[in-house]
């Protein structure tokens, strides 16, 4: 998707249709808004959200009062005003109007809301617009789906929330639908389904025992739709009780006197998470070295056994060594020994050669055996290594059980104080606290509980299939049925395992993009850890040992900036190669209100550096304390178009303020002509 410009018409701050907005792309991709706060940047930020998916920021207050108010009070009684937002944007050489528009209609004491209309046409070649025979939520759901707007449209001082744990699944799922995996998940769904269809009409078809296997088997199926319900019913849960939890940690970090104990158990809840997961990972890697090289162990009598037989062989004279047929062959051709004496046929000295002839018929033998002892001491050396890797890593598995020890410990205490506060607030709190983690940890068991009845059924089920497969089915329909339902499941099967395997890949690839991209705009020694939930953390490496980081709120902008770079350059690589996959989203926009938030000096100037590479297209909309040296500096050769938020306050005594731009002064606040607020477009004209 390449942005090609917006129009507002009385939308928020912008009264009147405003002057077309051309937005850069190419080599200068950026366009820069500069604007006061208050002026409408949040606004015109959130006209691009409005107009594709009828969505608004968190920071867009109040988002239903969308109408300009002068525009309002302008109306006469009974008469409409109208409010739209367009936009032309140009994607696989074809180019899209799309214009979100809504009316009120002004009463005598009262504004009434008419429904909101969504428009789209694409342009023909010969220029005309015409309208599209699709529905435009379709054409824009496939170009750029709604639930990846957040990757493109944010506001910079918040954009921290992205990666919060509560938006982990939704991350995933966005990602997912990025990736394409959400046409394998929908192909897997209609297969399933088709499975189930031919299934039925296998039983109306099939004999006595066929019908009996199917129905048991339909049983054990709906009971686990059920439980599959169920658990996304319990995650739901956990999900709620997750965010009550935080609210009551947060409402204990404002109380005073439990601050600073809640503030400790806060850090150390994340080294219990994150020593947990290291521990998790030990036991991944004793699993995968048993796996690997588990079997090693068992060899070491019978190398032993080989070694003593080989020794044996070797001592009965039975088993040469360095004595091959074809030299002592190629002796009695040449009729001389190595020593010098003739090899006359009938000599003492030829027969002595022509015995070790026998003899050396075990060469080929030897030459295998000792094949086969360099590959034992190879198995020696293994079993070695195999030791010393289970010991390393049980060797972590303790020390992290006994740094978890004393973590837990030390939060038990916290709890003991908080409980027994004398601030009946905080002990309050603490109650309620014990109360949420007491249901959580229920929820917990009951999703053990579910997965292992899911397992259950789902091996019954397998089972069952199998009995079925087995059944001699004579008919000609029962066989034709019975194949496409063994179709069927075995694609499933390679979907789903396709599907993991995709995300497992990405996932893996998408950590090492973020955390490339963070060493370049951080200076700390810290690494984004993403889990395959797409939890992003950071962690440091001390003495080999992994430990988690309290992240600042600025470390939080900075990972999140490189959480989106690292979206967009995964994507744009995989789409490039699996077109077919999901959509063609190889070239991206970002629309970034307030990118640089309270980041200080350095971080500004790496931030400013690396954002026009992140997209094909960047539209950053600044106030001037955001637009600093180091920033200018830093985009100004990319930069190809630049507007100014002209806002007019009816405020008497305002304090105006402005912004030179190319030697030129441009207005950012001034006095408005009449008594109304309103926000004027203003392009910056550098004279070329």
């Amino acid at each position: 998707m390449k942005l090609m410009s917006i129009v507002l018409c009385n939308f928020r701050q912008f009264y009147g249709q405003t002057p077309e907005i051309k937005l850069a792309w190419g080599e200068q991709n950026i366009t820069v808004i500069h604007g006061n706060n208050g002026a409408g940047k949040t606004a015109l930020m959130n006209g691009f959200t409005w107009v594709l998916y009828e969505k608004f920021s968190a920071a867009f207050a109040v988002g239903e009062q969308l109408v300009n108010k002068r525009a309002l009070a302008e109306a006469k009684s009974g008469k409409k005003v109208d409010c739209w937002v367009e936009i032309i944007f140009e994607h696989d050489t074809s180019h899209y109007k799309v214009r979100r528009a809504c009316r009120v209609y002004k009463g005598e004491n009262n504004v009434e809301h008419g429904k909101n209309e969504l428009f789209l046409q694409i342009s023909k070649d010969d220029g005309r617009w015409m309208p599209s025979a699709q529905h435009p939520d379709d054409i824009i759901g496939r170009i750029l789906p709604e639930s990846l707007h957040q990757y493109f449209f944010f506001d910079g001082e918040r954009i921290e929330q992205i990666v919060r744990h509560d938006k982990k699944e939704e991350i995933a799922e966005a990602t997912k639908e990025l990736l394409g995996v959400e046409v394998l998940s929908r192909s897997i769904r209609h297969l399933g389904e088709a499975r189930k269809s031919l299934e039925n009409d296998l039983k109306s078809i099939g004999d006595s025992e066929i019908k009996k296997l199917l129905k048991e088997k339909q049983k054990l199926q709906e009971e686990k739709d059920k439980i599959l319900q169920k658990q996304v019913e319990v995650e739901k849960e956990l999900t709620n009780q997750g965010e009550l939890k935080k609210v009551v940690n947060a409402s204990l970090l404002e109380l005073s006197g439990s601050a600073e104990l809640q503030k400790l158990r806060n850090e150390l809840e994340m080294q219990q998470t994150l020593l947990k997961q290291q521990n998790a990972t030990h036991l991944d890697a004793i699993k995968r070295e048993i796996s690997v090289r588990g079997y090693t162990i068992f060899m070491s009598d019978v190398a032993a056994e080989f070694e003593t037989l080989i020794a044996d062989l070797r001592e009965k004279g039975e088993l040469l060594s360095g004595i091959q047929r074809p030299f002592l062959e190629q002796l009695l051709v040449q009729q001389r020994c190595i020593c010098g004496a003739q090899l006359v046929e009938g000599s003492e000295a030829c027969k002595n050669v022509t015995g070790w002839m026998n003899k050396a018929g075990a060469g080929d033998v030897e030459e295998t055996t000792i094949r086969i002892s360099d590959r034992i001491n190879e198995i020696d050396r293994q079993i070695a290594d195999f030791w010393d890797e289970i010991d390393r890593q049980q060797s972590n598995i303790s020390r992290g059980r006994s740094e978890l020890s004393r973590v837990e410990s030390q939060l038990d205490d916290i709890h003991t104080k908080l409980k027994n506060f004398p601030n009946g607030d905080v002990s309050r709190l603490q109650k309620r606290l014990d109360e949420i983690e007491a249901k959580i940890g229920d929820l917990h068991r009951e999703t053990g509980s579910n997965q292992q009845q899911i397992e259950s059924l789902t091996a019954q089920i397998v089972a069952f299939d199998k009995q079925i497969d087995k059944q001699q089915l004579n008919e000609e329909k029962q066989v034709l049925a019975q194949r496409r339902i063994a179709a069927s499941q075995d694609a499933i099967d390679r979907l789903t395992e396709v599907r993991s395997r995709l995300e497992k890949q990405f996932c893996s690839h998408l950590e090492k993009r973020v955390q490339d991209i963070f060493s370049q705009i951080s200076f700390t020694p810290y690494i984004p850890k993403l889990s395959d939930k797409y939890e992003l953390t950071l962690v440091e490496n001390t003495s080999g040992q992994e430990s988690l980081v309290a992240a600042s709120t600025g470390e939080n902008q900075i990972l999140s900036l490189s959480f989106i770079g690292g979206i967009i350059e995964g994507v744009r690589e995989w789409s490039q190669k699996n077109t077919l996959m999901g959509p063609d989203s190889s070239t991206f926009p970002i629309v970034m209100d307030s990118p640089f938030g309270s980041l200080d000096e350095i971080y500004r100037k790496q931030i400013a550096n690396k954002l026009p590479k992140l997209a094909n297209q960047l539209i950053v909309l600044v106030t001037k304390t955001q637009w600093r040296g180091e920033v200018a500096q830093e985009m100004e050769n990319a930069i190809g178009k630049e507007y100014v938020l002209e806002y007019n306050s009816p405020k008497a005594d305002c304090q105006e303020d402005s912004i030179y731009l190319g030697g030129t002064r441009y207005a950012l606040v001034k006095r408005s002509p009449d008594e109304f607020e309103y926000t004027k477009i203003v392009e910056v004209d550098y004279g070329f």
